[in-house]
């Protein structure tokens, strides 16, 4: 034992370099800042390998980047009462400007031996986490998505269709607009599935879709509410409107042919069209009306447009 270290003090420095290995092998920053000067006094083997030596740098010089002062969303006035003392723990989760990961903050203020007041924090990376959850999120988003969508075609499903149209006629009734109704599906489609097959079928689909979406107004609400049945609503359209709407659908679907393992397959659709004049109509009775109108337009010939008003409201 050197004669000039007493028994006491080699103790308490054997005690410092346990602490001091116990901290280095944390797989987590620990940093210990003065709170009044932000010089950083005690860095880890972890900080020191993700943000380099201290070498009597201001915390903020250290650990973050782009900084010219103490960081913005510093936490030393949470960390302390009014009366100065120790304030509870504080956790917080941030993005470190350096690494760009995240961390999961737990910072407390405490008396250093010298009798200074100075904060600890210990940061656990979560970014791995946060990816998790930013992933979660997405997939939420999207099942939200999907739920409203129609999977063949993209376009609004009939969940979709009744939210926005019941959406569409309150408007219609506040302001006492005019709203018209348009449902129409592809003539003889049985026989285009059991000729060519299924897969032929969903792809003519999809081509009947493109093109009614081609047709449509910004505004319009176009959905698959069936099989091979869509439904289109105009919001502030006339009678006039709808079946001029609905006659340029007819046109582009009937000149629309579909290639499939080198067949050309055309298909028509029957299209029926019906108008509130004021938005008093109820969305199921304007439905009910349309599909009557379309009904009696595959009974004529198919391939055409009836027009059907709903009762006086």
């Amino acid at each position: 034992m050197p004669f000039n270290v007493t028994p006491g003090e080699e103790s308490e420095a054997i005690g410092q370099e346990a602490v001091n290995t116990v901290l280095d092998s944390l797989d987590a920053l620990v940093y210990v800042s003065d709170m009044q000067t932000h010089e950083l006094i005690f860095l880890n083997a972890y900080g020191r390998q993700h943000w380099g030596v201290p070498n009597k740098r201001k915390c903020w010089e250290v650990l973050q980047q782009g900084q010219t002062g103490p960081c913005s969303f510093c936490t030393n006035n949470r960390l302390l009462n009014a009366d100065g003392t120790a304030a509870s723990v504080h956790i917080w989760e941030f993005r470190n400007t350096v690494t760009q990961r995240w961390y999961q903050c737990r910072d407390q203020a405490i008396r250093w031996p010298d009798g200074r007041m100075v904060r600890i924090e210990i940061a656990t990376d979560i970014s791995e986490l946060k990816d998790a959850q930013a992933e979660l999120k997405a997939a939420k988003r999207l099942a939200e998505e999907l739920a409203h969508q129609d999977e063949l075609t993209g376009l609004c499903n009939r969940r979709a269709f009744i939210a926005a149209g019941q959406r569409a006629i309150d408007q219609a009734q506040r302001l006492g607009h005019s709203l018209a109704l348009i449902v129409f599906d592809a003539d003889h489609f049985k026989s285009i599935n059991d000729r060519h097959g299924h897969a032929a079928g969903d792809l003519v689909l999809q081509q009947l879709a493109r093109v009614a979406s081609d047709q449509v107004r910004a505004g319009d609400i176009l959905a698959r509410i069936g099989g091979e049945e869509f439904a289109l609503l105009l919001p502030g359209a006339d009678a006039s409107a709808a079946c001029q709407m609905a006659e340029r659908l007819r046109q582009a679907i009937e000149q629309l042919s579909t290639e499939y393992l080198g067949v050309s397959i055309g298909v028509t659709c029957s299209f029926g069209v019906t108008v509130s004049d004021n938005g008093r109509t109820s969305l199921e009775q304007l439905m009910s009306q349309a599909d009557r109108a379309a009904y009696q337009a595959k009974g004529l010939r198919r391939n055409c447009v009836e027009l059907l008003s709903p009762p006086a409201c």
